[in-house]
């Protein structure tokens, strides 16, 4: 049997903040009365968005956050990636949920999230093909 524990308790935080998520998405539709779409809501136009996004980015970098705990016993790796993604991914929805414009926490949460992926795609490659010794 393949245990992660990391990966695990990373997926569950996240997990945990994917509901929050969804939740702001249906309070806002219920008390704006708005079924489907946006209705022209601007907050319900970024919370949809921050909603979205998120669901586009972490099921890849979680994916790609298992390969490297299958592969390594750097916990401490494997915790980093871990953490960047979360706290990206929370600062992102804070950042665009206060605005539709450019915040400090929008950049900052998209970069730790293109990072992240970035990084650890590179690197699960780096393990397999160039530094199996890792």
């Amino acid at each position: 049997m393949v245990l992660l524990p990391v990966t695990s308790f990373y997926a569950s935080l996240l997990a945990l903040i994917y509901l929050y998520l969804t939740a702001q998405v249906i309070l806002h539709r219920r008390s704006q009365q708005i079924g489907i779409g946006d209705g022209g809501d601007e907050l319900l136009q970024r919370i949809i968005r921050v909603h979205g996004n998120f669901a586009e980015f972490v099921p890849l970098v979680l994916l790609l956050l298992a390969v490297l705990e299958i592969n390594t016993e750097r916990t401490w790796l494997i915790h980093g990636f871990g953490l960047l993604i979360t706290i990206g991914r929370i600062l992102h929805a804070y950042g665009l949920k206060v605005s539709s414009g450019a915040t400090w926490q929008r950049l900052a949460g998209t970069g730790c999230t293109i990072l992240s992926l970035g990084a650890l795609a590179i690197i699960n490659l780096s393990m397999l093909y160039w530094l199996p010794f890792l």
